[in-house]
């Protein structure tokens, strides 16, 4: 894809999002969601609540964020410092951080996209979580702090990083597994009992 292919396509999915700026819900909206993600803020308070119990789903927690964060933070600088691209013109006015730093990959999808595949614990979850980090990529090119493909590369690199990531913080801390159990030995059909093992 060259430099053109990609203009073209920032600009057609720019135009896209033109007839939503300016309303003050939707802009709103958008706000918040990035306000969210912004440092990691709804990714800190889903581990809290992960955590809040002491044991293995607390560790998981823990170790879950802070390799999520820690990764995707490098990754993001590393790359930023390398494509040194500026941020689009014509940000909107909403009560959100001012962007300073290259414009890609998109820092906050990156990041939104690595934890939500880290964290998540089941299925369910990983949906959930990643129709999130959507929200955010969607966000950020709504308030035009980022063009189209730094989100897109930002979720493309988050989604690779935590699915590397996941099975690694898997094997550092595993789920508690749950009882199993059998029969004693010496029991007839008419007496078994359950023994956990």
């Amino acid at each position: 894809m060259t430099v053109a292919d990609v203009t073209r396509l920032d600009d057609t999915i720019d135009a896209a999002f033109d007839p939503l700026r300016g309303r003050p819900q939707v802009d709103r909206a958008a706000a918040l969601v990035s306000n969210l993600a912004d440092y990691g803020l709804v990714w800190v308070a889903l581990a809290a609540v992960k955590g809040r119990r002491r044991g293995a789903g607390r560790r998981r927690a823990v170790v879950s964020l802070a390799t999520a964060g820690f990764s995707s933070l490098a990754v993001v600088r590393a790359t930023k410092s390398v494509v040194e691209r500026p941020r689009p013109e014509d940000q909107l006015d909403v009560r959100v951080r001012t962007p300073t730093s290259n414009s890609f990959p998109s820092g906050h999808t990156l990041a939104a996209f690595t934890t939500a595949f880290v964290l998540a614990d089941s299925p369910a979850e990983t949906a959930a979580y990643v129709g999130f980090a959507a929200a955010v990529a969607t966000s950020r090119v709504h308030l035009r702090a980022h063009h189209p493909s730094d989100v897109l590369g930002g979720a493309a690199i988050g989604s690779a990083l935590g699915l590397t990531l996941r099975p690694v913080v898997n094997r550092v801390t595993p789920r508690r597994r749950r009882p199993t159990w059998r029969t004693a030995k010496g029991m007839g059909p008419e007496g078994y009992v359950l023994k956990r093992l």
